[in-house]
């Protein structure tokens, strides 16, 4: 097996650990959020959004291994910068967040509404981010199947969880003062 696959695999796993984390500091953040008043959101697409990373994760260590995609530096090295500076943004908006931050749907406002960091400039830079991450790791060894397949399929899953999503937050007169003017994804897009 090649270095490249042999070290794409293991950014993959690496990314799936990390999830794994994610989900560990999300949980605590629930509790935190419902012994402050908060309340966790029946959210039906939760489980088909852990499923399309499992399968974007999955989905390209198998296209590198058994379709034989080839590592192509260039391609490789421009989605890498995208993966990282989706990273860079996840990690942001987590930081931002704070206690409120989480990857299931939590009414959180009533603790307060936050508007710093990257939500100074659109509502949902999380989701933009993860949108990214999700299509440019599998580019960096090529796996161009996953990317698109994953890509579509996260925009038909986030449409309908930022539907749930929205209806919550907008409730919130504070929220909806605070962020109705700001575009969901992208600053100064629409």
């Amino acid at each position: 097996m090649a270095i490249s696959v042999i070290a794409f695999l293991a950014l993959l796993v690496a990314v799936a650990a990390l999830r794994i984390v994610e989900l560990k500091i999300s949980k605590s953040h629930q509790k935190q959020i419902v012994a402050d008043g908060g309340t966790k959101i029946t959210d039906p697409k939760f489980l088909w959004m852990v499923l399309l990373h499992t399968l974007v994760l999955t989905g390209a260590a198998v296209e590198v291994v058994f379709l034989h995609r080839p590592f192509i530096p260039v391609l490789a090295a421009i989605s890498f910068v995208f993966f990282l500076i989706a990273n860079v943004i996840r990690w942001w908006v987590i930081r931002t967040l704070g206690e409120h931050w989480n990857v299931q749907i939590m009414d959180s406002t009533k603790l307060g509404v936050v508007t710093t960091g990257p939500f100074r400039y659109v509502r949902h830079p999380n989701y933009a981010a993860v949108f990214l991450e999700m299509f440019f790791l599998p580019l960096i060894h090529t796996a161009w199947i996953t990317a698109i397949a994953g890509s579509l399929a996260h925009i038909i899953v986030l449409t309908q969880r930022l539907s749930t999503e929205e209806r919550v937050l907008f409730a919130d007169p504070d929220y909806r003062a605070a962020m109705a003017s700001k575009p969901r994804f992208v600053p100064g897009l629409f």
